[in-house]
């Protein structure tokens, strides 16, 4: 990843790139992006010409702070609440919240103590080794293959594409239909950046049943190799993957921004028929275009917009996204809507619109 100054005037100042402050805090750049687009955690200076953006030490502490409030996953209005700077109010605001995660702890810690030390992975030697959460790497790579294409007449379509540098790992597919892409943090890393494309369907199945431990992977310019219990070879592709970066570059300016709870919108994709699902989206929420609809509450910015969708191409979207929370960012009723949420790595989906004809 290469490092840039800051603009000029501001040369002088300790600041850190988004790359810097990504190995500092733990975040990824994608996740550190997405909490100053919500205001958690806006850039110190942003270089108007290149965009680049760049952080003091001090918002070190608050991008670590913020990490470990998403670990337990506490929804991002919760975290403004904790961050506003009223210790009785952050205090609070944990204790509800722990309160409501207690039953779930419970389990979680007897389910540890039975598979503690079950799955460990040794580290690989090879100089381009990355470490991460097993059960964290089979989610990703669940939840990106569903963009994958599942026709291999063009394999690198049905690829899955692998990019390792030393801020963690990046997974994107794409059927030039779809598209999603997510980073992960990694425990541990060593070597040089590398990137590689896979069968994304021989990923998924080499990950099924990945639930806690450890897993190790690295290439050696053949083949993707997966260590957790076992040791698993998946070559690679031969084509070149689109260049989704220039796609996700190339979007129109976002005009407005909703930040909305999943489950309420999950709720509301399940309980909608197969005809295209309609929103009005203004300042208050979303209200769906259908006789007795209700609103959901949402943070919207910008002006209202009345987008449609096929509820079967969103509704993956929203399922697999992580966290409590999600940010729809859009540019117009009939331009791509970027469905995003972020933890300790980020889950990025291009979701098309559809037109939504009035009945004849």
């Amino acid at each position: 990843m290469t490092e840039h100054d800051p603009p000029g005037k501001h040369r002088n100042r300790e600041l850190l790139t988004i790359g810097a402050m990504a190995r500092a805090s733990g975040l990824t750049a994608s996740a550190l992006r997405f909490y100053g687009d919500c205001g958690l955690l806006l850039p110190s200076v942003v270089d108007e010409t290149t965009g680049y953006r760049y952080y003091t030490q001090a918002q070190c502490e608050r991008a670590i702070l913020i990490r470990r409030l998403r670990g337990i996953d506490v929804p991002l209005p919760e975290v403004e609440q904790i961050l506003a700077g009223d210790p009785g109010l952050a205090a609070r605001v944990l204790d509800r919240h722990v309160a409501a995660l207690t039953e779930r702890a419970r389990v979680a810690a007897a389910v540890a103590e039975e598979l503690r030390g079950a799955l460990t992975a040794t580290p690989s030697a090879d100089a381009s080794t990355h470490v991460l959460e097993a059960a964290a790497f089979a989610q990703a790579v669940d939840q990106i293959a569903r963009a994958a294409a599942r026709d291999r007449s063009i394999p690198v379509l049905a690829g899955m594409l692998l990019e390792a540098d030393d801020t963690g790992l990046t997974l994107t597919a794409t059927d030039r239909y779809r598209l999603a892409t997510r980073s992960l943090a990694p425990i541990r890393t060593g070597g040089a950046p590398w990137s590689a494309v896979v069968a994304a369907a021989d990923a998924a199945a080499a990950v099924r049943g990945l639930t806690a431990g450890e897993i190790t992977i690295d290439y050696d310019g053949i083949a993707v190799r997966l260590t957790a219990t076992a040791t698993l070879r998946l070559p690679t592709l031969d084509g070149r993957f689109p260049d989704y970066r220039a796609v996700l570059d190339g979007l129109a300016p976002v005009r407005t921004r909703v930040l909305v709870s999943r489950t309420a919108l999950l709720d509301l994709l399940e309980s909608t028929p197969d005809a295209p699902l309609g929103l009005d989206i203004d300042a208050t929420g979303l209200i769906p275009r259908r006789p007795g609809a209700t609103r959901i509450p949402a943070t919207v910015t910008g002006p209202p917009l009345r987008p449609a969708f096929d509820p079967a191409v969103l509704r993956p979207a929203v399922d697999s996204a992580l966290g409590p929370d999600l940010m729809l960012d859009l540019a117009g009723p009939d331009q791509p809507v970027v469905v995003r949420s972020a933890t300790d790595g980020d889950l990025t989906v291009l979701v098309m619109p559809m037109l939504d004809r009035p009945a004849a």
